[in-house]
């Protein structure tokens, strides 16, 4: 976990040159520095000094709360979703920028202007279900010369040519356009908001661990319309379909005897939406912390606890290096709304290991039933710390 804190201020302190630097899931893995620890990243008490801080509920102010927060240490802006083609072809998509303060008080006044305490990283992969193939590339960048950033209003977050951004110059996020392209593959996509955004945990408030500043503020709009354009291998073609938008900011978000987490996202053909993740401990427990948000049909959500969701990993998958095992495949059961899910990869092999940080990010089938009834859908997984 140090590693893992110490690698981003290694890489603006030039021992490593960032600007322009990608990384693509389809090359060999970097021999060094090996991919590291995403639960490392997001605590560490020592760490923190000179960085606010995530200490309790407070409202969102909007337009700014969509941009940067760059007086914190972490942030993400992340979307994934679920493509059909033409041909009913089912594709799974994840664009995630991050952005890093890895230098609150010891970044010396320097006059150069690529001198700054920001870090830029996105991820874009691409599940081709058909094809059982899983296609996913990295960048790092400084906050610095425009090479990436982030502006409220209007809304545009950006990593060199990768880029979310409001596609009418509107304050707000949406209708939002998603430009992710690089070596053949890519998506550009317009996203239309078909519920409104919902709060995680206290109104925004996502407690993480025992300590009042292990928290993040955090919100979701758990049901987007997507439409435009997929590149796979070179040939485009139009797809339509749903995705889902996180945003999460916060400094020494986890506790320090968590091992990582399992997240999920689920949306049902019967227009339900579900999150929910386990936070794993070192122990091998699961943090009475965990939680997640049930949401309607009509965008009114509550505030899931750990007693009220029963998930059971089901099978197994083991990276191909052999040097992770994760989850293949769970059970869900939400006893109040009788739903009973199964949660399956549509493509085993949905690891991120040729960069920076390793975990597996997926696209899910789901099964079941909800109160006696067939129900069906799809989700997103996110698996750290194995």
């Amino acid at each position: 976990m140090g590693r893992a804190r110490f690698f981003p201020a290694l890489l603006l302190a030039g021992a490593v040159p960032i600007a322009g630097l990608t990384g693509c899931g389809d090359r060999e893995p970097p021999e060094d520095p090996a991919p590291m620890s995403v639960t490392g990243a997001l605590s560490g008490e020592d760490q923190v000094a000179g960085l606010a801080r995530v200490e309790g509920p407070e409202p969102l102010v909007f337009p700014r709360d969509h941009g940067p927060h760059p007086g914190y240490r972490h942030e993400w802006w992340y979307v994934t979703g679920h493509l059909f083609d033409g041909e009913d072809r089912h594709y799974g998509f994840q664009v995630t920028l991050f952005r890093f303060n890895v230098a609150p008080e010891s970044t010396p006044e320097r006059p150069s202007a690529w001198a700054t305490d920001q870090l830029w990283m996105g991820h874009f992969a691409i599940t081709d279900t058909q094809g059982e193939a899983f296609h996913h590339f990295e960048r790092l960048s400084r906050g610095a010369l425009e090479l990436a950033g982030g502006q409220p209003d209007p809304f545009r977050i950006w990593l060199e040519d990768w880029s979310l951004a409001a596609d009418d110059d509107s304050p707000g996020p949406f209708p939002m356009r998603v430009r992710f392209q690089q070596d053949g593959f890519g998506v550009d996509l317009r996203l239309e908001a078909e519920k409104p955004m919902v709060l995680q945990g206290d109104g925004g408030y996502s407690q993480k661990g025992p300590e009042r500043g292990n928290a993040s503020r955090y919100f979701s709009w758990t049901r987007l319309a997507a439409e435009g354009r997929l590149t796979l291998e070179g040939d485009e073609r139009r797809v339509a379909g749903q995705a889902w938008k996180d945003r999460e900011w916060g400094t020494s978000a986890l506790g320090e005897d968590l091992a990582g987490w399992d997240w999920f996202s689920v949306q049902l053909d019967d227009g339900h939406e579900l999150m929910f993740y386990h936070l794993r401990r070192e122990d091998g427990g699961v943090d009475p912390i965990s939680k997640g948000l049930w949401v309607t049909p009509a965008g009114d959500s509550r505030v899931l606890g750990l007693e009220d969701v029963d998930l059971v990993a089901t099978d197994e998958w083991q990276s191909p290096d052999g040097q992770a095992t994760y989850p293949g495949g769970w059970q869900l059961t939400l006893p109040e709304e009788g739903l009973a899910l199964e949660l399956r990869p549509v493509v085993a092999d949905q690891e991120l290991r040729a960069g920076v940080f390793r975990y597996w990010e997926g696209a899910l089938a789901v099964s079941g039933e909800r109160a006696g009834q067939p129900v069906s859908g799809h989700g997103y997984a996110e698996l750290t710390g194995y």
